[in-house]
């Protein structure tokens, strides 16, 4: 009962559409949300591709993901035999370069991975652009594409800071979304959320019933025993914090990453990839002018000293 509130708050978070009839669950983390994501485009393509004619077996199946992914897609694809088209990233597209991503797209693309703030620079995929090249590419094809959303940071903390932005189930070829409520949903670790728009994209094989415990109940995780206890850590705080308990919190944190950029800035010697507007994470790099001999591991060193 408390899981299933959580995945009707958190579905309205992301904006699923009332009219459609969404469903998820809790994980351990978003490692495995991604699995499940993954396997349900995986399936439902498999469909499709059979249903069109498509030789199942002239080609290995594909997704498609910028090269700011997280290992957990690398671990997708090797465990489940999953070709990983990788759309390059540089100085000028520092997350999915878009304008490209249909140069990696073929009959035998499972889906397509939007990243909201990419571990290594915190910047966002352009998901509002992404979905119009989609929406158009499946007008053409016979095989159409859609997106889920690796929202592993973004999920709980976008969505306070920056609710007019267009990323969610708001745009009709994301599919699915997953978060971690062990980062910005507040919660110690580990706890994860994945949620499917409508039933329809969460294939009937991956979902299982069991009735261990007299009463029949679907299961779709990956893992079946784990604690209860981080469910109650990410019920408890959407109770008691709320919208706006939420959004307060977040508009600290990036208050306090804006205001870290800015005083990196004056220090000087420094180019900013990323001052906390997306993600309140700060990337940064020194200048093409630069002639220090330093590197991380000299503020590691400094920083140990502090604590």
């Amino acid at each position: 009962e408390i899981e299933n509130r959580c995945v009707n708050i958190i579905a309205n978070l992301w904006h699923a559409p009332e009219a459609e009839s969404f469903t998820g669950t809790s994980t351990i983390g978003s490692s495995e949300a991604c699995m499940l994501a993954g396997l349900a485009m995986k399936f439902a393509w498999r469909k499709r591709a059979k249903a069109n004619g498509l030789d199942l077996t002239a080609h290995q199946p594909n997704i498609v993901i910028s090269a700011g992914y997280q290992v957990c897609w690398e671990k997708f694809c090797v465990y489940w035999d999953i070709d990983m088209h990788v759309v390059p990233m540089d100085d000028d597209h520092m997350s999915l370069n878009v304008d490209h991503v249909l140069d990696y797209v073929d009959d035998y693309t499972i889906g397509i991975v939007g990243i909201m703030g990419i571990t290594y620079t915190g910047q966002y995929d352009d998901l509002a652009r992404l979905n119009a090249i989609v929406e158009r590419y499946n007008r053409t094809t016979k095989f159409p594409v859609y997106i889920h959303v690796d929202a592993a940071s973004g999920g709980f903390y976008t969505p306070f800071i920056e609710p007019e932005l267009k990323w969610d189930f708001r745009l009709n070829n994301v599919i699915s979304i997953n978060a971690s409520g062990h980062k910005y949903g507040l919660v110690y670790p580990g706890v994860g959320w994945v949620i499917w728009r409508d039933q329809q994209y969460l294939p009937k094989e991956l979902v299982f019933k069991v009735s261990y415990l007299g009463g029949e109940l679907p299961t779709m995780a990956i893992n079946f025993s784990h604690s209860a206890s981080q469910l109650i850590g990410q019920y408890y705080n959407f109770i008691r914090f709320g919208f706006d308990g939420y959004r307060e919190i977040q508009e600290k944190t990036h208050d306090v990453a804006r205001y870290l950029a800015k005083s990196l800035t004056k220090l000087g010697g420094f180019s900013l990839i990323n001052d906390g507007h997306e993600l309140p994470l700060i990337c940064y790099e020194l200048t093409a002018d630069s002639d220090r001999e330093w590197t991380l591991y000299d503020l590691s060193d400094r920083l140990l000293m502090k604590g």
